[in-house]
Order: structure tokens, then C-alpha cells, then sequence
């Protein structure tokens, strides 16, 4: 084999750009379940131990927020690339004639990828945005400073964006692993279902954003609209009742 096969776009974009996804998607959601399952009880667990609790913040959720926010970017970003080398990709997207399973495909990798953009967004817009104003109060409390005041609500929307994005996960990977494994060999569709079930969704998709970042009634704690993300196990109940749904209404749609 010659070093310009190694090279093709085909095999940079099908290969080893998707190694690199899958890579950088490792690294990305663990940490993302690390904060969930993990840091976030733990921490809470603390009880009136601040110093420790700021300490935390400061060496341990610094360190580990850098490899979360730039793991999404480079998820991202190798996701991308995939899409613009792997030639034809996009060609009759969704649009193949008659019940093709290409439709299916299509469909599912669609709201695979809307889902992953959105939780990079969450990621770069609404935890991280909100968490450096948490590590800054932190280490001010730990110099001997005066606590922010604002820090709990900031600490709250990233708490909630987080858990919004452990609930799109499990959905995000199901659609991911399937668009390539299941849905090509298992459903056919034709271009007006694959439409309709991805625009169900992604409106599904859309609420659940909505409600996360508190338009329906806010984001403080007794607001039942966010039961959702109040704690991790709720949070895991959600993203397998959301999986459930957006593999039923595949079946309904394109089985």
C-alpha cells in the first residue's frame, strides 16, 4: 500500500478524522459524567466545609473544566472535518428517492450532530461563562476576600446546563453509534418521514434547552419543571425517558 492511500479523503475523513472524534468524545463526555456522577455529589457531601470545597474548585474543577471545554471544541471540530472531507457526504442528504435507509441514516446522524453542537454551546456559553465566575469567588474566599454574591446563580446555570447536556448525551451517542450500526440495516425512510422525525425532534430538543436555562419559570430550586436536573439520578431517569421517546417515534416514523 503506498503513503497516498493513507491519505485519500476517504480514509482521512472516515478513518482516522473519526478516530480522532471518537477520541476527543471519550475525553469530552467522561469528564461530563465525572461532573455529574462525581464531582457535583461529592462536593455537596462537603457540608460546611468551605475551605476544602473551594479548594476543590480552585485545583481539582480548574484543571478538569480546561480538558471538558477544549474536549468539546475538538470533538466539534474532527466531527466537522468528517463532513467536509468524507466526499459526497452530504450529497442527496436526506432527499434519496423513495423508502431508503440512507433517509434513516441521515435523519438520526442529523440529530446526533444537532445535539452535540448544542452541548459544545452549553458548554462554552452557559458552564463555563458561569463556572469562571465560580473558580474566581473561590479563589478570592481562599485570599481572604469577600464571597461574590452572584457565584450561587452562576453556580446554579451551570449546574443545570451541565445536567441538560448528561441528559442529551446518552441520545447524542445512541445516534451517533447508530447512525452507522443500526439505522442503515433496520429502518428505511422516505424523505418526507425522515424530515418529520427530525424536526419532532429538534423540537423536542429545543423545549428541553429552554427549560434548562429557565425560560419556563426559572432556574431556582423548587421550580418542578426543572425535577429533571435536580439531581443526577434525575437526570439519568430523563435521558433514558428521552432515548426511549426518540426511538419510538424512529419506529412510528421509519421502521
Amino acid at each position: 500500500m503506498t503513503a497516498a492511500a493513507w491519505l485519500t479523503q476517504y480514509t482521512l475523513g472516515n478513518f482516522f478524522f473519526r478516530y480522532l472524534h471518537i477520541l476527543a468524545g471519550i475525553t469530552w463526555i467522561g469528564l461530563l459524567y465525572y461532573f455529574n456522577f462525581v464531582q457535583v455529589p461529592g462536593l455537596a457531601a462537603y457540608g460546611d466545609e468551605g475551605k476544602a470545597r473551594n479548594i476543590t474548585v480552585t485545583q481539582i474543577a480548574t484543571r478538569a473544566l480546561w480538558w471538558f471545554r477544549w474536549a468539546s471544541i475538538a470533538t466539534l471540530a474532527t466531527g466537522l472535518l468528517i463532513v467536509g472531507v468524507i466526499p459526497d457526504y452530504m450529497q442527496d442528504f436526506m432527499n434519496h428517492p423513495g423508502s431508503d435507509p440512507a433517509n434513516a441514516k441521515n435523519a438520526v446522524i442529523s440529530v446526533g450532530m444537532t445535539l452535540g453542537i448544542l452541548m459544545a454551546a452549553n458548554v462554552w456559553m452557559i458552564i463555563w461563562k458561569n463556572q469562571k465566575v465560580v473558580i474566581a469567588n473561590a479563589t478570592n474566599v481562599l485570599a481572604g476576600g469577600e464571597a461574590n454574591p452572584d457565584a450561587a446563580t452562576c453556580g446554579r446555570k451551570a449546574l443545570l446546563a451541565s445536567r441538560q447536556n448528561m441528559v442529551f448525551s446518552v441520545s447524542m451517542l445512541f445516534y451517533m453509534v447508530g447512525a452507522a450500526h443500526l439505522y442503515p440495516e433496520v429502518f428505511t425512510a422516505t424523505s418526507g418521514e425522515a424530515n418529520i422525525f427530525m424536526f419532532i425532534s429538534l423540537a423536542i430538543i429545543a423545549l428541553f434547552e429552554l427549560n434548562a436555562v429557565g425560560i419556563f419559570g426559572g432556574i431556582k430550586a423548587g421550580n418542578k419543571m426543572l425535577w429533571p436536573y435536580e439531581s443526577h439520578k434525575n437526570a439519568i431517569i430523563t435521558s433514558v425517558a428521552m432515548l426511549v421517546a426518540f426511538f419510538a417515534l424512529s419506529v412510528v416514523l421509519m421502521g
